[in-house]
């Protein structure tokens, strides 16, 4: 699956390992995610994409707050762990 922008990821590695965040550019071969919290969307991380686990879900990075942003992410986890 591709890393397009809205993509949820959760990582793999790092501090913020097992987190979710969302897919919000790309740079160099290296994917800029952001969870609007300890990564807002002004200010996203660099991650290697061999560092995240693809999700199939989605959800929308234009034109939001870090609020919303973070309000999505939590939706769209909690209804994966609630299916599973």
């Amino acid at each position: 699956m591709d890393l397009i922008k809205g993509t949820v990821v959760i990582s793999k590695a790092g501090r913020d390992k097992g987190h979710a965040l969302a897919v919000v550019g790309h740079d160099n071969g290296y994917v800029l995610v952001a969870d609007g919290k300890e990564r807002p969307l002004a200010r996203p991380k660099k991650k290697n994409p061999m560092h995240l686990a693809v999700t199939k879900m989605t959800v929308e990075t234009q034109s939001v707050s870090d609020k919303a942003l973070r309000r999505a992410l939590a939706e769209a986890v909690g209804s994966s762990t609630k299916a599973g």
